[in-house]
């Protein structure tokens, strides 16, 4: 084999040993952080207006791709949903990141925030950039599941 052959295999070889130890660390400090506590959000100001419904949400309902309805999580406190187990809402989805979302309490309303996943949070088909509030009937898809809001 060509010395420029072999030269050219060590360096893949040795890319491909930095990726994957970059890929391992990265997933520990991903892990490590969901372990510690939540840290309080920044106070940023009154929140905007909006449209209050009569009912407060009161729990979320895993919807199945017949539309039917499995697994219901209630909102209390802060939940997380994705697939790590420090997860409070697991979801076993491919297509969702392992800290996919978070679901909080705000001055009597419930919101909901993407936590920088890779394929988004859609709030009623409309793409989550910042904390929105949730409602009753509202559906929050994370991936390929779907949560639906309840009262």
């Amino acid at each position: 084999m060509p010395p420029l052959a072999l030269a050219a295999l060590k360096v893949a070889f040795l890319v491909l040993l930095y990726l994957f130890v970059w890929r391992t660390v990265r997933s520990s400090v991903v892990d490590l952080r969901a372990a510690s506590p939540p840290r309080p959000a920044a106070a940023v100001g009154p929140p905007a207006p909006s449209r209050r419904r009569s009912r407060a949400p009161r729990r979320l309902v895993l919807v199945d791709e017949r539309g039917r309805r499995s697994t219901a999580f209630s909102l209390e406190g802060t939940l997380q949903v994705g697939r790590a187990e420090a997860c409070h809402v697991r979801l076993v989805d491919s297509y969702t990141s392992q800290f996919h979302a978070r679901v909080f309490a705000r001055d009597g309303a419930w919101f909901v925030e993407d936590l920088n996943s890779t394929n988004g949070t859609f709030l009623n088909e409309r793409k989550v950039t910042s904390a929105a509030e949730l409602h009753p009937g509202d559906r929050l898809r994370l991936g390929r599941t779907v949560l639906e809001v309840r009262a």
